[in-house]
């Protein structure tokens, strides 16, 4: 299934609406985490070394936001979110490609472990594991590296 969409650059004006796709994507994801208590350094983290730090891609369609990337100059991809309803519409598809256009040489991740729907997007996506690693909240995180074909 697709959905007409398009992708543009992030504006300062698009932070509210980025920072609600997070928090209601990761609820969906993760239900036993609050992360109602996490926003306040979410917006931080966002504001302080995502924006400034990383190219950010917004996939929209009429409706607003649906989407975006996060990829920094060093190729590294902090995060991509979807809205649950346009999930397999092609959205995560286009802001990979998206990705691994602005860092073409290689596009490196993390992923929660136990985040198997992600782990099988990625892997699809030319994705490979290089390692394992637990983050700051104590969970298993899969390392995941893109090259393109030589």
């Amino acid at each position: 299934m697709t959905a007409a969409f398009t992708l543009r650059p992030y504006a300062d004006t698009d932070e509210d609406a980025a920072i609600g796709l997070w928090l209601r994507t990761w609820r969906l994801a993760y239900p036993d985490i609050d992360f109602d208590k996490r926003v306040d350094w979410w917006r931080e983290r966002w504001r302080s070394e995502l924006v400034p730090k990383a190219e950010i891609m917004i996939a929209e369609n009429s409706g607003g936001m649906i989407g975006f990337v996060t990829i920094d100059g060093a190729g590294y991809l902090d995060q991509l979110v979807v809205e649950p309803e346009h999930w397999g519409w092609g959205v995560a598809e286009a802001l990979v490609d998206e990705a691994k256009r602005l860092s073409p040489r290689e596009v490196t991740l993390k992923v929660n472990a136990d985040n198997y729907r992600a782990i099988k997007f990625y892997r699809r996506a030319g994705f490979a594991v290089t390692g394992e690693e637990t983050n700051s909240s104590g969970r298993a995180v899969l390392n995941m590296l893109w090259r393109p074909a030589p």
